[in-house]
Order: structure tokens, then sequence, then C-alpha cells
């Protein structure tokens, strides 16, 4: 009887030894939505014992390359419709992108600010060091039609792959000036935000995509973003609601 208890168990893998761990679902999310991705992943698993939840936040034009190249992911949070546009066009999405939340633009400096940085007129200052992320990136757009919109003309010292790298040297002193947006706000960092004449509002849309490993915890971590729960964490990162 023992023997063919274990035969039966070899055979139909049916309630015999330890049930092996759902798969994570890997999320795909903009470098300005890092932080606040982490913590409604860790608020996500403890509402949903045995699902679980990663994120993988990098620059969106990176995040759009890879998905490009066939990286299996199971959800695509973006900080540009138009990143979101390129995903869908690629086949990618399994569904109609939802817009879930919105932010700003703001100009981060040394603490103190030493230089004494006001707003965007500043920036065509020939003693400022400023950075800027890439055309490509998001926030680069963004702040280049900021700009434009100020009549502003600004000389980045270097186009910056994700507001991240813009944050980081900013504080190791390599910049006196980068754009970013206001959810970059680092203790250690100035925070000198824009008027809302000079401002430009950035579209936050995220979709379940094809392909992954765990669709259903996508969705479901979706639902969460979008719940009034998942509102609340944003909002305590400074991120605007859905247009």
């Amino acid at each position: 009887m023992r023997r063919l208890a274990t035969l039966l168990c070899a055979t139909l893998f049916v309630g015999c030894g330890p049930s092996r761990p759902p798969r994570a679902a890997l999320v795909f999310a903009s470098a300005s939505l890092g932080d606040a991705f982490e913590e409604l992943a860790a608020e996500f698993a403890r509402a949903h014992p045995g699902e679980r939840v990663e994120v993988h936040a990098a620059g969106t034009p990176q995040l759009v390359l890879q998905l490009r190249e066939g990286a299996r992911a199971d959800l695509f949070a973006s900080a540009d419709e138009a990143s979101m546009e390129r995903v869908v066009a690629l086949g990618r999405a399994a569904e109609a992108p939802r817009a879930f939340a919105t932010n700003r633009l703001a100009l981060l400096v040394a603490a103190g600010n030493p230089e004494h940085v006001r707003g965007l007129s500043d920036l065509a200052r020939a003693d400022l060091r400023v950075l800027l992320c890439g055309p490509e990136v998001p926030a680069g757009r963004y702040a280049r039609a900021a700009l434009a919109r100020a009549d502003v003309v600004a000389r980045s010292a270097s186009d910056e792959p994700s507001v991240r790298a813009v944050v980081s040297k900013v504080a190791l002193g390599e910049a006196d000036v980068g754009v970013a947006y206001v959810t970059d706000a680092r203790p250690e960092l100035g925070l000198v935000e824009l008027g809302a004449a000079e401002n430009v509002v950035a579209r936050y849309t995220l979709a379940v995509l094809d392909g992954g490993d765990a669709p259903a915890t996508a969705a479901d971590f979706r639902d969460f973003v979008v719940s009034e729960r998942g509102r609340e964490v944003l909002a305590r990162h400074r991120f605007g609601g859905a247009p």
C-alpha cells in the first residue's frame, strides 16, 4: 500500500508534498513611480495573502525597449500616455490602458537653495549647471514643453535616462538644479515648485500585459492601485488623482 501511495503521488501530484508558491507578478514601472509602487506592493501583499508583486522601476524608454525585445512582465505602469501607446502598438497590452495618477514638474536644488533658484526663468542663467532628462524620457519631454511655454532656453549639462539619475546627480552636487517631479522631493534636497501657468501635468496609465507569468495577480494589483487605498498611498507620495 505504501508503494502504491507513493506511485499515485508521483503520478498525479495531488495533495502530496508541499505546494509550490505562486509566481510573483512582475511590474514594469516608470522610475518616478518606484518608491510609491514599492509601498503599494508591500500593502498589496498584506491585503492579498499568497499573492506577491515585484517592482522593476527604470527609465520609461528602457522599459519599453525591454518589452519590445520580448521581456516577460505582467503589468506596465507608464509616466506618459505616448509610451503606453507604443506598448499597445507592440501588441503587448492585454487590455485598454487605465489612467490612475498625475504628477507635476518641480525643480530640485541643493538643500537651502544656495543658488537662489525661483522658477523656470532661472534655468537660462549661465552660472547654473542644469540637468534635464533626455527628450525621449517623459520627464524630459514635459520639461522641454514647460520651458517652451515659458519661452526659456536652458542648456542641459547632460540628458539623463531617468528622474532617478537627475535626483542622484543633484544630491551629489554634480548639478545645481534638475527638472524632475514634485514626487521626487527628498529630505536632503530643496524643492522649488512651479506655478500652474508654467507647469505641465504628467498623466500616468497602467495595463496588464500579455505573456506574463501571473496575469491574475497583475489584475488584482491593478485594481488595488486604483482603489481608495491605492490612491491614498499615491497621494502620500504627492501624486495627484487620475485625470
